[in-house]
């Protein structure tokens, strides 16, 4: 697979707003990317692909959103092995505790997560993490062959 997915699950709009960013960032590194709605694929769809992104805000008490990015994440888990993926989100409360929770989780498959860590914004990200989001999808673009 050529394309880098942008897989993300948004509310409110930021993280999609986020997801879009991202995919900017691998297309101004001369790669393709597309920023696709979680609800719209299956995770067959990045089996194959050695770097992918995914995006969800912090739902609850800090955990992933329960009905469509939770199912779709436990099945990465599954073949993550390998894998570079890359992480963002928003939040409105807390302190982010739902991207460490899901770094581990990436790492603990097997994964390398992008960068480190996840890129987060409270509320509406701002220019800063909206930067943040186009250099992660730079660093995406320069882990395909």
């Amino acid at each position: 697979m050529s394309k880098i997915m942008v897989v993300y699950w948004s509310q409110t709009g930021n993280t999609q707003a986020m997801a879009n960013e991202v995919a900017e960032g691998v297309k101004e590194a001369g790669k393709e990317g597309a920023a696709v709605e979680v609800s719209s694929i299956t995770p067959d769809v990045l089996k194959d692909a050695p770097v992918f992104a995914l995006g969800c805000p912090a739902m609850g008490a800090e955990v992933l959103e329960e009905d469509e990015m939770e199912p779709f994440m436990a099945e990465v888990e599954s073949f993550a092995g390998g894998k570079q993926i890359g992480l963002f989100g928003s939040y409105g409360w807390g302190d982010g505790q739902w991207m460490r929770d899901w770094e581990e989780r990436v790492a603990g498959a097997g994964a390398v997560v992008v960068g480190g860590q996840g890129v987060i914004a409270q509320e509406t990200p701002d220019e800063d993490a909206l930067s943040q989001c186009r250099e992660l999808g730079r660093k995406l673009a320069g882990l395909m062959p």
